[in-house]
């Protein structure tokens, strides 16, 4: 079983929305030290993944990619154990495949090489 989940993927013309979900299996978002990171990795890009949105969920802080600030949303849902990527105003160039990522050492600004686990992704489409 994956250590994260992602959900909410799907087709979505260009201005619209969706909003992604990332389910934390193994460890608890509430209780432990974490940042949760949003990666994308676009159609034929091998495996390089790059940095969306982050979130620290101690302090609760975020971060932003600057191709999508003001656009996407990162926020956290400490009920359902899972942190929320809203995805507002999207682009074709926004189509990827998208993963959520944990750091254990709680710290946003990681390398993506030190993200300690990972989800299976979940597929954005933004297609007319």
């Amino acid at each position: 079983q994956a250590q994260l989940v992602e959900s909410g993927g799907g087709l979505v013309q260009p201005g619209g929305s969706l909003t992604l979900s990332c389910e934390a299996v193994t460890f608890s978002l509430s209780r432990d030290y974490i940042a949760i990171g949003w990666f994308r990795q676009a159609p034929g890009r091998g495996r390089e993944q790059v940095s969306v949105a982050c979130i620290n969920t101690a302090e609760n802080s975020s971060w932003y990619a600057d191709s999508v600030k003001g656009r996407f949303t990162i926020s956290r849902d400490d009920a359902k154990n899972s942190v929320v990527l809203q995805m507002n105003s999207l682009k074709p160039e926004d189509t990827a495949l998208y993963y959520c990522a944990a750091d254990y050492d709680a710290w946003c600004g990681a390398p993506v090489s030190k993200f300690d686990a990972w989800g299976e992704g979940t597929l954005v489409t933004v297609s007319s």
